[in-house]
Protein backbone atom coordinates (compact mmCIF):
# COMPACT_ATOMS: atom_id res chain seq x y z
CA UNK A 1 0.00 0.00 0.00
CA UNK A 2 1.17 3.61 -1.14
CA UNK A 3 1.87 6.96 1.55
CA UNK A 4 -0.81 8.36 -0.47
CA UNK A 5 -3.90 5.71 0.56
CA UNK A 6 -2.46 4.91 4.46
CA UNK A 7 -2.87 8.31 4.90
CA UNK A 8 -6.23 8.64 2.70
CA UNK A 9 -7.18 5.79 4.80
CA UNK A 10 -5.91 7.23 8.08
CA UNK A 11 -8.08 10.48 7.10
CA UNK A 12 -11.36 8.89 6.24
CA UNK A 13 -11.54 6.49 9.23
CA UNK A 14 -10.16 9.06 11.87
CA UNK A 15 -7.38 6.12 13.27
CA UNK A 16 -4.12 5.37 12.04
CA UNK A 17 -3.40 1.68 13.81
CA UNK A 18 0.07 0.31 14.50
CA UNK A 19 0.17 -1.77 11.18
CA UNK A 20 -0.70 1.66 9.32
CA UNK A 21 2.25 3.67 10.92
CA UNK A 22 4.42 0.46 10.68
CA UNK A 23 4.13 0.67 6.71
CA UNK A 24 4.56 4.11 6.17
CA UNK A 25 8.05 3.76 8.46
CA UNK A 26 8.72 0.40 6.19
CA UNK A 27 8.23 2.75 2.63
CA UNK A 28 10.12 5.74 4.11
CA UNK A 29 13.09 3.18 5.43
CA UNK A 30 13.36 1.49 1.75
CA UNK A 31 12.78 4.49 -0.44
CA UNK A 32 16.01 6.09 -1.90
CA UNK A 33 13.66 9.52 -2.13
CA UNK A 34 10.07 10.02 -1.50
CA UNK A 35 8.13 11.83 -4.07
CA UNK A 36 6.84 15.06 -3.62
CA UNK A 37 3.23 13.31 -3.25
CA UNK A 38 4.51 11.43 -0.53
CA UNK A 39 5.83 14.38 1.32
CA UNK A 40 2.30 16.43 1.49
CA UNK A 41 0.88 12.90 2.24
CA UNK A 42 2.88 12.80 5.05
CA UNK A 43 2.26 16.37 6.04
CA UNK A 44 -1.31 16.03 5.80
CA UNK A 45 -1.12 13.07 8.21
CA UNK A 46 1.17 14.92 10.58
CA UNK A 47 -1.41 17.91 10.72
CA UNK A 48 -4.06 15.90 11.04
CA UNK A 49 -2.57 13.90 14.31
CA UNK A 50 -1.09 17.21 15.73
CA UNK A 51 -5.37 18.61 15.80
CA UNK A 52 -6.79 15.25 16.57
CA UNK A 53 -8.58 14.43 13.27
CA UNK A 54 -6.70 11.38 12.98
CA UNK A 55 -5.52 9.47 16.37
CA UNK A 56 -2.81 7.04 16.53
CA UNK A 57 -3.56 4.09 17.85
CA UNK A 58 -0.76 3.34 21.08
CA UNK A 59 1.71 0.67 20.15
CA UNK A 60 2.72 -2.09 22.79
CA UNK A 61 4.92 -4.72 24.31
CA UNK A 62 2.22 -7.25 23.53
CA UNK A 63 -0.52 -7.06 21.02
CA UNK A 64 -3.56 -8.79 20.84
CA UNK A 65 -4.34 -9.27 16.95
CA UNK A 66 -7.41 -9.54 17.16
CA UNK A 67 -8.01 -6.42 18.20
CA UNK A 68 -6.35 -5.17 15.16
CA UNK A 69 -8.39 -7.27 12.73
CA UNK A 70 -11.66 -6.38 14.62
CA UNK A 71 -10.40 -2.98 14.73
CA UNK A 72 -10.03 -2.69 11.05
CA UNK A 73 -13.28 -4.50 9.89
CA UNK A 74 -15.56 -1.96 12.22
CA UNK A 75 -13.55 1.22 10.75
CA UNK A 76 -13.89 -0.22 7.28
CA UNK A 77 -18.06 -0.90 7.78
CA UNK A 78 -18.44 2.11 10.25
CA UNK A 79 -16.82 4.07 7.25
CA UNK A 80 -19.31 2.57 4.76
CA UNK A 81 -22.87 3.06 7.17
CA UNK A 82 -21.68 6.71 8.00
CA UNK A 83 -20.98 7.18 4.35
CA UNK A 84 -24.60 6.42 3.12
CA UNK A 85 -26.57 7.31 6.36
CA UNK A 86 -27.08 10.19 8.71
CA UNK A 87 -25.80 7.63 11.72
CA UNK A 88 -22.72 8.32 13.73
CA UNK A 89 -21.68 5.00 15.28
CA UNK A 90 -19.07 4.59 18.11
CA UNK A 91 -16.38 2.06 16.53
CA UNK A 92 -15.06 2.00 20.46
CA UNK A 93 -18.24 0.22 21.31
CA UNK A 94 -18.52 -1.84 18.16
CA UNK A 95 -14.94 -3.17 18.65
CA UNK A 96 -15.55 -4.15 22.32
CA UNK A 97 -18.63 -5.82 21.83
CA UNK A 98 -17.34 -7.97 19.08
CA UNK A 99 -13.80 -8.70 20.75
CA UNK A 100 -16.13 -9.39 24.02
CA UNK A 101 -17.33 -12.24 21.92
CA UNK A 102 -14.20 -13.24 19.77
CA UNK A 103 -10.59 -15.48 21.15
CA UNK A 104 -7.77 -13.40 21.73
CA UNK A 105 -5.19 -14.28 19.99
CA UNK A 106 -1.64 -12.59 21.67
CA UNK A 107 1.52 -12.26 19.81
CA UNK A 108 4.84 -10.88 21.38
CA UNK A 109 6.93 -10.48 17.95
CA UNK A 110 6.74 -9.28 14.88
CA UNK A 111 6.49 -13.28 13.86
CA UNK A 112 4.28 -13.93 16.25
CA UNK A 113 1.49 -11.22 14.84
CA UNK A 114 2.49 -12.62 11.27
CA UNK A 115 1.40 -15.80 12.49
CA UNK A 116 -1.60 -14.94 14.54
CA UNK A 117 -3.00 -13.00 11.42
CA UNK A 118 -2.55 -15.44 9.01
CA UNK A 119 -4.65 -17.76 11.40
CA UNK A 120 -7.19 -15.79 12.12
CA UNK A 121 -7.66 -14.54 8.27
CA UNK A 122 -7.51 -18.48 7.48
CA UNK A 123 -9.60 -19.68 10.64
CA UNK A 124 -11.80 -16.84 12.28
CA UNK A 125 -12.86 -14.35 9.61
CA UNK A 126 -16.35 -14.99 8.91
CA UNK A 127 -16.66 -15.13 12.88
CA UNK A 128 -14.97 -11.46 13.00
CA UNK A 129 -17.25 -10.53 9.85
CA UNK A 130 -20.46 -11.85 11.80
CA UNK A 131 -19.52 -10.59 15.50
CA UNK A 132 -18.47 -7.01 13.80
CA UNK A 133 -21.71 -7.41 11.77
CA UNK A 134 -23.92 -8.01 14.90
CA UNK A 135 -22.21 -4.91 16.88
CA UNK A 136 -22.87 -2.66 14.33
CA UNK A 137 -26.55 -3.78 14.66
CA UNK A 138 -26.99 -3.66 18.47
CA UNK A 139 -24.93 -0.19 18.29
CA UNK A 140 -27.75 0.79 15.66
CA UNK A 141 -30.27 -0.20 17.29
CA UNK A 142 -29.51 1.01 20.97
CA UNK A 143 -31.12 4.69 21.87
CA UNK A 144 -28.90 7.74 22.16
CA UNK A 145 -27.50 8.54 25.49
CA UNK A 146 -25.90 11.41 25.10
CA UNK A 147 -24.32 13.33 27.94
CA UNK A 148 -25.61 10.17 30.39
CA UNK A 149 -22.39 8.09 29.23
CA UNK A 150 -19.32 8.39 31.01
CA UNK A 151 -15.62 7.25 29.63
CA UNK A 152 -14.16 4.36 32.27
CA UNK A 153 -12.47 6.12 34.50
CA UNK A 154 -10.14 5.32 37.93
CA UNK A 155 -12.62 5.11 40.99
CA UNK A 156 -11.84 4.97 44.44
CA UNK A 157 -13.44 2.41 46.13
CA UNK A 158 -15.84 4.64 48.56
CA UNK A 159 -17.10 5.81 44.42
CA UNK A 160 -18.04 2.60 44.11
CA UNK A 161 -19.81 1.99 46.96
CA UNK A 162 -21.60 5.24 46.70
CA UNK A 163 -22.47 3.84 43.14
CA UNK A 164 -24.02 0.78 44.61
CA UNK A 165 -25.97 3.08 47.28
CA UNK A 166 -27.46 5.02 44.78
CA UNK A 167 -28.93 2.04 42.81
CA UNK A 168 -29.95 0.25 45.97
CA UNK A 169 -31.56 3.56 46.59
CA UNK A 170 -33.72 3.74 43.73
CA UNK A 171 -34.27 -0.20 43.08
CA UNK A 172 -34.99 -1.48 46.44
CA UNK A 173 -36.32 2.01 48.62
CA UNK A 174 -38.00 0.59 51.40
CA UNK A 175 -35.34 -1.65 52.00
CA UNK A 176 -33.76 -1.12 55.59
CA UNK A 177 -30.37 -2.90 57.31
CA UNK A 178 -30.11 -4.41 60.05
CA UNK A 179 -27.93 -3.27 62.23
CA UNK A 180 -25.14 -5.57 63.58
CA UNK A 181 -26.44 -6.11 67.21
CA UNK A 182 -29.87 -7.51 65.56
CA UNK A 183 -27.76 -9.79 63.28
CA UNK A 184 -26.85 -12.35 65.97
CA UNK A 185 -30.50 -12.61 67.30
Amino acid sequence: MSIEKIVEQALQDGYLTPVMETEVGRICDTASELSIEEYMALDRLMGALLTGEVVAVPRKQFINVMEELVLTEAIARVAEIEATSDRVLDVGDIAAYALNRLPPLYATTEEGAKYQRQRANEELHELITQQVGNAISRNLDRPNFGSERQAIGKSSGGDVLKQVSSLLQVYAPSFEPKSPSNSLE
